[in-house]
Parts: C-alpha cells; sequence; structure tokens
C-alpha cells in the first residue's frame, strides 16, 4: 500500500488505519520473502546432497589414503621421467650416484616366511685376469627383489592302491575314498574357498572369476561357481550361527543396516531387501572378547526383523535413529538401552554448512570437533578412565552445547534445515549423552558404518543377490570373512582349513568354537610352538 505525504488525512483514526495497513502489509511481504528464503535454503542443500551423492565424495573428511590417491598420478609422471633419464646415461658412475640420490626400494629385508627362488650368477672364467692363476671364492653379493607367481591351477590327483590276498583269491583291500565337499565334485576346499573371497573380499563377481579361469584354460560355467559358493555356505552355516549367537551375547553392540537388491522372479526386477549388521568392538576399552561382525538377511525393513534377531539381547545398543530400535526398547521393557550417534546428527550440520556456509552450523560443527578430539585421545584405554576424562572435559561441552541448541532453535525459522537439524538433535538427546556415563560406549557407531563399506562395494560390482537364499550366503559369507579380518586373521587361510577340517569331520559341530577366528591356529602353529617350548 502506497501513501501520498502530500495529502495525508486530517482525521487521525484514519490516518492511524492507514499506518497500521502498511505495517501489516510490509511484515506480510517479510514473512513471504522469509519463507522464500527457508524454501531456497532447502533446495540449494537438496541440490548439494544430489551433487555430492552423484559426483562428489561421501566422506565428510579428508583422510590421509585420499591424499595419496590425489598424488599417485604425479609419482607416476616423475617416475617414467627418471626412467627415461637412467636409459639415456651410459655411464654407470651416474647410474650409481642417481640411484643412491634417490633410493626406489622399501629399509628392511624382505619377510623371512617368503620362500627365496636363488639364481646364481658366476663368472665365465676362474682364471685370474692378471696372471692367469686359479680364483678361489672370497664371498658373494646377495640381493633380494619381490618376485609373483601369478596364480596357479593345479589338477590334485588321489591314488588308493588296491590289495589282493593270493591265498583265498577273495579279499580285496583299498583305502576309503576322503570326504569330498562337493560330492562327485571337482573343486577342493583351497578352490571353493578362493571363490567365495574373491567374491565377497575381493568384490570379483562370479562372471569375472569365470573369465579369469578361462585364460588359464579352464572353463568352468558361471553356473558353477554360484552351486559353489551356495554348498560351501552350507557347510560353514553352522560356524556362522555361532558367530552370530557370540556376538548376540556381548553387553554393548552396534547396529545398522542397509540396502541389498535381490531379483524377484516373475517381475522382471529387483526388490530392495535389507543386510542388517551386528558389531562388537571391545578392543576400543580394553575390555574382554574379541572383535566380531554379523550379516543377517531381511526381506524388508520391518522393526520385526531387529526385534528377532535381539531376541536374546540384554545391554545397550548403539544404533542411529531408526525408529524400528526404538519400538523394540518399548516392547522389551527396558531391557535394551538404545545409544544414539553424533555422527549422524553431525552429518546434519554439515551437509547444512556445505550448502549454505551458515555460522551457526559451523559453530555445532566445532562444538562436536571438540568432542571427537578426546575420544582420539581416550580410544583404546580402560573404560574407567575413558568414562572419567569424559565426565571431567566432555560433560562441560555437551551442557554448553545443549543450552545453545536450545537457545539456537529459539531464533531460527521452524521450516529451515536447521532447525530440523538441531530438532533431531534435541529429540535424541537422552540417548546421545549416555556415553558419558559408561567407559565402554562410542560416541558414534562408525564401528558398525566400517562393516557396511564393503557390502557397498560388493553390491555395485555384483548388482544384486539371485535369490532370498543368496542373500542368505551374503550374511554367511561377510560375517566369517569380516570377523576374520577384524582379528587380524587371513580369511583365505582360515575359511580353508575350517573347510577342510568341518569335510573331514575332524572338527565336530561341538567342537566349533575350536575355530572361530580368535581361537584358530594356523595347521602346523601348535607344533611350532610346543618346539620352542621344549627348547
Amino acid at each position: 500500500m502506497q501513501i501520498d505525504l502530500t495529502a495525508l488525512p486530517e482525521d487521525s483514526a484514519v490516518l492511524q488505519s492507514m499506518i497500521r495497513d502498511v505495517v501489516m502489509a510490509t511484515m506480510k511481504r517479510d514473512a513471504q520473502v522469509t519463507e522464500l528464503t527457508v524454501e531456497n535454503d532447502k533446495l540449494r542443500i537438496l541440490i548439494q546432497k544430489l551433487l555430492r551423492h552423484r559426483f562428489g565424495r561421501r566422506s565428510e573428511q579428508l583422510s590421509p589414503d585420499q591424499l595419496k590417491l590425489a598424488i599417485e598420478d604425479i609419482e607416476q609422471e616423475i617416475a617414467e621421467r627418471e626412467a627415461a633419464e637412467d636409459a639415456a646415461d651410459q655411464s654407470e658412475e651416474m647410474r650409481r650416484r642417481r640411484r643412491a640420490a634417490h633410493p626406489r626400494r622399501n629399509l628392511g629385508a624382505l619377510p623371512t616366511h617368503l620362500p627365496r627362488d636363488e639364481v646364481v650368477i658366476d663368472v665365465d672364467s676362474k682364471e685370474c685376469p692378471c696372471c692367469g692363476g686359479a680364483l678361489h671364492l672370497i664371498g658373494e653379493t646377495r640381493t633380494e627383489m619381490l618376485d609373483i607367481v601369478p596364480v596357479q591351477l593345479r589338477a590334485k590327483v588321489t591314488l588308493r592302491p588296491r590289495y589282493g590276498c593270493r591265498t583265498c583269491g577273495e579279499a580285496v583291500v583299498q583305502a576309503p575314498a576322503p570326504e569330498r565337499p562337493i560330492d562327485g565334485g571337482m573343486a577342493t576346499e583351497a578352490l571353493l574357498v578362493h571363490v567365495l573371497v574373491s567374491k565377497f573380499c575381493d568384490f570379483l563377481p562370479l562372471y569375472r572369476q569365470s573369465e579369469m579361469l578361462k585364460r588359464q584354460g579352464i572353463m568352468i560355467d558361471r553356473s558353477t561357481l554360484s552351486d559353489w559358493v551356495g554348498r560351501t555356505c552350507w557347510w560353514l552355516r553352522p560356524l556362522y550361527d555361532l558367530t552370530v549367537s557370540t556376538v548376540m551375547a556381548a553387553p554393548v553392540l552396534f547396529a545398522d543396516d542397509t540396502t541389498l537388491p535381490v531379483l524377484d522372479p516373475g517381475r522382471g526386477r529387483t526388490k530392495t531387501g535389507r543386510l542388517w549388521c551386528y558389531a562388537v568392538d571391545p578392543r576400543t576399552w580394553k575390555g574382554p572378547g574379541h572383535p566380531a561382525a554379523a550379516y543377517i538377511y531381511s526381506q524388508n525393513r520391518k522393526g520385526e526383523h531387529p526385534a528377532e534377531h535381539l531376541a536374546g539381547f540384554h545391554g545397550k545398543l548403539q544404533v542411529d535413529g531408526y525408529t524400528g530400535f526404538s519400538a523394540l526398547t518399548k516392547r522389551r521393557g527396558g531391557t535394551i538401552e538404545l545409544v544414539f550417534c553424533w555422527a549422524h546428527c553431525r552429518r546434519r550440520f554439515y551437509e547444512f554448512h556445505a550448502a549454505t556456509k551458515s555460522p551457526l552450523a559451523a559453530e555445532a560443527l566445532a562444538q562436536i570437533a571438540r568432542l571427537y578430539a578426546i575420544e582420539a585421545e581416550i580410544r583404546g584405554q580402560p573404560a574407567e578412565h575413558r568414562r572419567a576424562v569424559r565426565q571431567q572435559r566432555s560433560r562441560p561441552i555437551v551442557e554448553a552445547l545443549q543450552t545453545w541448541l536450545k537457545a539456537t532453535l529459539a531464533r531460527v525459522s521452524n521450516a529451515s534445515p536447521l532447525a530440523d537439524a538441531i530438532g533431531y538433535m534435541l529429540r535424541h538427546w537422552s540417548g546421545l549423552v549416555l556415553f558419558l556415563d559408561d567407559g565402554r560406549l562410542e560416541i558414534d557407531t562408525n564401528v558398525v558404518e566400517r562393516g557396511m563399506k564393503g557390502v557397498a562395494v560388493a553390491r555395485k560390482n555384483a548388482l544384486f543377490a539371485g535369490s532370498n537364499a543368496a542373500a542368505d550366503h551374503w550374511a554367511i559369507a561377510l560375517t566369517l570373512i569380516n570377523t576374520a579380518k577384524l582379528n587380524g586373521v587371513d580369511p583365505l587361510a582360515y575359511l580353508t582349513d575350517v573347510l577342510k577340517r568341518l569335510v573331514s569331520g575332524s572338527t565336530k559341530s561341538h567342537e566349533l568354537e575350536q575355530v572361530l577366528p580368535w581361537n584358530w591356529r594356523p595347521p602346523g602353529a601348535a607344533d611350532v610352538v610346543s618346539v620352542a617350548e621344549a627348547a
């Protein structure tokens, strides 16, 4: 509304009404502008998230490994240029100086467990070049280089001699045939585990493995490899069940889930299943037990699935904000206490700050970063020490942050993504602060988040699981492989030995605890220990 200042009315009531209309119109316009600003912020954040999801990095920090990746190409270019300079230098003295100035060897000797293939390069003549006398050996120069022999397939031949009796002419004696992992099959335990580990640890889909075998003249169809994986998982399922039950017996547990596309026959497309991961890692607080990760497949994300998985669990469950876990605690009457993740809360502020450069979001990120700095100092310390440090240093930061969040929420628009981030954090506050009073807890769920990274890579390469049963095989393989890796055990050697024991019957079903990754010893290790003790 426009007011003509040269023709103002004499009546004060009319004048007040005009001013009131102008003020109301201005307030309405300002509200519309604010609403548009908030809507623009939402759209800007959405665009930034989509761009980062499609083209950018997912990580919210720059790790040293990422920095190394950035300079790899430069190092390759430098190496190529130096190789050209070495080839151009005919002088041995110049080459020696160049090697001394830019050594290209690792410090220390190669590991002693590697087999040595010795090649002797001797002189052509054993006569002295000066006087013609006979030369005698006074020493040698020994150098080692790291070599590789490509994966070699071989045929394992089993011979069972038959014996007959000349006296009666009737008896025929022969040793019984050893058990095979696949009745009548040609694959040994080592080959079956190699296929399994290549698929679920090295992320090589079966059709690629089939092509790799073809290059060595071995024609094995992908469907045959699939059959091998299924039968191998059948043998390993009892060990998988024991690992899952062991994980569920822990007092503190991490939980998360991710999607797993599964082929849906008859519909010509895939359905979205879920792969749940339950992890435990007492190393962060020097607790008893061993690190492990248990994966369980379900056909959807309904809350009934974690309720079934955690039916026997009692303790503290570290999770994200999935409502299915909250419903679980209500049904269980307090036997499960939810501990929420600061990283999930931080991510909302990070995304808002990345899109808008908001100083308020930056302040929240700075305060959370102070908490993480303290956690980095006390990681791997005993639980009581962690609790004491958190009470002394982290609690004041947390309490000040809560006060700041409440004050900031009153200042920003309720429709703003920043208000949504603050509201999310305050709604989960009771579970976010539990880590202050229990040194066994972590500040976030990164323990289980790391267990999901390999799933994402395998899912990207394999595209989907062929059936619900095949998705169960994902759970079995990932559980045993990742638990072995968490305990510093080579999954290929471990599962090969375990499968041999199960097939031969040397390890019975009631003895499976002996071959859990933290109890397992490589073949011959016991003999080495006994010899060392005897000495």
